[in-house]
């Protein structure tokens, strides 16, 4: 049976843990190629391993996507290794100071949070686009979040970011859309994931408040935001772009 993805080759960020790591996983079940990246280089090769369990292909870099430099040689290191870059998810990025009010936040978190979640997301694109216009084809998948379609009280930075990732998203997908370049954005709810479970023991009261809030009755699993972006870079999807795509449980419904 041929893969959704069949023989091309993508790079998903924050690879290392959580949704990336369950979307590297979901890409090379479906065929592609994975470059791994993440700041934690041990983290990427753990993903690594796991994908080589199960017959993937997979490869891991260590990189900061808040540095421009770094993200460029990300997107080199693709296509020296593999020849080309087919899909890139740009999915790094931190939750900052749960919790905090507008008026309470220090500029140094807001600045860290802007940085990973937003000026990251954009340096991806930057490098990943560039290339795609070379080869005359690609999809990009950025990582934004429900809090790119509404607000959450006590997450200023984080939903600043996001919808400015819904932004960005929307911005390129009409400007690379006579291309052959496809650009969308995933929003995800909330998902039980390393950082999520993070949250829940630092503040025990979060884990009913996120239950209370998914319609569908429960948080979201990994895997099921990896199918929603192995769709959105296949072919299946090849006439969707400028999307942000609620993967949510029913939140944003509501």
């Amino acid at each position: 049976m041929i893969g959704r993805v069949e023989n091309k080759i993508a790079l998903v960020t924050g690879g290392g843990s959580g949704l990336g790591r369950a979307t590297v996983q979901a890409l090379a079940r479906e065929g592609a190629k994975v470059l791994v990246a993440d700041l934690n280089l041990e983290s990427a090769h753990e993903t690594v391993t796991m994908v080589a369990e199960t017959g993937g292909e997979a490869s891991a870099f260590a990189m900061d996507v808040t540095v421009a430099t770094q993200v460029e040689a990300m997107v080199q290191t693709t296509v020296e290794r593999y020849g080309r870059l087919d899909c890139a998810f740009n999915n790094a990025g931190i939750p900052g100071k749960v919790g905090t009010s507008v008026i309470d936040y220090e500029e140094e978190d807001w600045d860290r949070v802007i940085a990973v979640d937003l000026k990251g997301v954009w340096l991806g694109m930057k490098y990943e686009l560039k290339q795609m216009l070379k080869q005359g084809s690609g999809v990009v998948v950025n990582t934004a979040s429900i809090a790119g379609l509404v607000g959450l009280v006590g997450s200023s930075p984080y939903v600043a970011s996001k919808h400015g990732v819904v932004g960005l998203t929307k911005t390129a997908a009409l400007e690379f859309a006579q291309q052959n370049i496809r650009v969308n954005a995933v929003c995800p709810g909330v998902f039980r994931t390393p950082l999520v479970e993070k949250i829940i023991a630092e503040l025990p009261e979060r884990e009913e408040l996120y239950l209370s809030a998914q319609p569908i009755g429960r948080m979201g699993r990994p895997e099921e935001l990896a199918e929603a972006v192995v769709w959105l870079c296949s072919d299946a999807a090849s006439f969707v772009t400028g999307h942000a795509f609620p993967v949510d449980g029913g939140y944003v419904a509501g």
